[in-house]
């Protein structure tokens, strides 16, 4: 057995000594609001990464504020401050940054002055922007390792922490400091807490992310808007076109039809599918919440597959011709579509961008031509199932919720997380505590207490499985 393994009954009950000390720390850090999009909330962002630099540093981290383009980063290294103990090197990934808080007459406290309140159901609640994304998913693991400080008098996993300051505006300057710093970074394994539980009762580990390829095109004919009296039946609309074109995506069963569209798409493990049937997720749960009644995805797919592990295609918007108030008889010059699609597994966004083009072409008639723009190209992300790492996280969560961790893919997309496997070679495991009723980006953010307070134990049992 480990050193951590058998500190670990001890550093669980320090975590619970220390819940309302650990909540003063996190009232602190939200109180700070670190804003990032908006320029007149710099000098909080540079507090907000100041204030993580010097708690980390009083865990005996080597804490550094490096300079970016943007907002800084906080790093942090372990170093001298580790135990003897194997397992992997790791980098924790997280963000002081926040969202904007408009509209603040929603909110029914200030934002910035976090509290503790209490849900109809009971729960105990921290209320607060950043309360969960990512401030308190941030302490949780940051709260675990003073927990072992504290303990053992070191932290066990040779750890380096990334802590950004851009996350809530795309990240704009962490590609580049992440390319230019590499061989700094190349650890054996990236850890994430920015991501949720299934439900307030079962944890989940996300095994992927989607790649994102966003296209515009734009379908033109004639070299003006034309009189639909005069050109009507005799010119080429664009709009037709291309509303033909978008109703030729998809095939009956719901499938991409665009050629080879489904290269490099993954079947499931037999077991992650049948935990992922176990679940039982029905579209009056997930559908009903938004008006919606019947799955509009591959019709031989569950509809957790078709909103998580399958790749997708849907039109974000189209615009063509007369959109005012009344009535103007034209044929118009343009008709435009912006087209995103959601990657899976190791499927090529280059290739598939090239490929939706040429579909695009092969469909026009005489007159009219097409022109495109790139909006985004990114490759999806996917932990080997077969990667010990995860199998360990997934006991150490079953273990403390005391119900069986899931392995979910996520629809959604974190650019950053991609450059973690492109350029620096590792997997990530991202274990995130966070409810959809948590109100992420909107007024009165929340995070479930026992979300902030199971989750730093999660931490403690997840770090001494690594190591073990």
């Amino acid at each position: 057995m480990t050193s951590a393994a058998k500190a670990l009954p001890a550093v669980l009950e320090r975590i619970d000594a220390d819940l309302e000390e650990s909540l003063d720390r996190l009232f602190d850090l939200v109180r700070i609001p670190s804003i990032s999009t908006d320029r007149a909330y710099k000098d909080h962002c540079r507090a907000a990464a100041d204030h993580v630099a010097k708690d980390l540093e009083s865990l005996g981290l080597d804490a550094e504020v490096r300079p970016t383009a943007g907002h800084p980063v906080v790093t942090a290294k372990s170093n001298g401050a580790t135990a003897a103990n194997g397992g992997p090197r790791v980098l924790f990934y997280g963000h002081y940054d926040v969202q904007p808080v408009d509209p603040l007459d929603l909110w029914k406290s200030p934002p910035f002055e976090p509290r503790i309140d209490r849900l109809p159901d009971g729960r105990k609640i921290i209320v607060g922007r950043g309360a969960c994304d990512d401030k308190g998913q941030l302490m949780t693991f940051i709260e675990a390792l003073r927990a072992y400080k504290t303990v053992t008098g070191g932290i066990p996993i040779d750890v380096t922490m990334m802590i950004e300051g851009e996350e809530e505006c795309g990240s704009k300057s962490l590609f580049d400091f992440v390319r230019s710093n590499a061989a700094e970074f190349k650890r054996d394994l990236a850890l994430v807490c920015d991501t949720g539980m299934w439900s307030p009762t079962t944890p989940l580990v996300t095994t992927s992310l989607r790649g994102l390829l966003y296209e515009e095109v734009t379908i033109s004919c004639a070299d003006r808007d034309l009189h639909s009296g005069l050109f009507g039946g005799g010119a080429a609309n664009p709009i037709r076109i291309l509303a033909r074109i978008i109703a030729g995506l998809h095939d009956e069963d719901g499938r991409v039809t665009v050629p080879g569209y489904y290269d490099g798409v993954p079947e499931l493990p037999a077991d992650i599918k049948a935990d992922l049937k176990a679940l039982n997720l029905t579209p009056e749960e997930f559908l009903g919440q938004v008006g919606l009644k019947v799955p509009a995805g591959e019709k031989d797919r569950m509809l957790i597959e078709q909103i998580s592990t399958r790749p997708t295609c849907d039109v974000n918007g189209i615009v063509g011709g007369y959109t005012g108030e009344g009535a103007k008889t034209v044929i118009a010059a343009h008709a435009s579509a912006k087209i995103s699609f959601r990657l899976v597994g190791t499927q090529d966004p280059e290739k598939i961008r090239d490929s939706f083009r040429a579909y695009v072409r092969s469909q026009l008639p005489p007159d009219a031509k097409a022109e495109f723009i790139n909006h985004a190209c990114s490759p999806a992300l996917q932990v080997a199932y077969e990667n010990p790492a995860l199998a360990k996280a997934r006991a150490a969560l079953t273990e403390e919720w005391g119900t069986k961790a899931v392995a979910v893919g996520s629809g959604g997309s974190i650019p950053i997380v991609g450059d973690f496997k492109s350029v620096l070679g590792m997997d990530t495991l991202l274990v995130g505590f966070g409810l959809d009723d948590d109100r992420v980006h909107s007024p009165n953010e929340k995070y479930d207490l026992t979300s902030f307070h199971k989750g730093t134990r999660s931490w403690a049992r997840i770090i001494a499985a690594l190591v073990g």
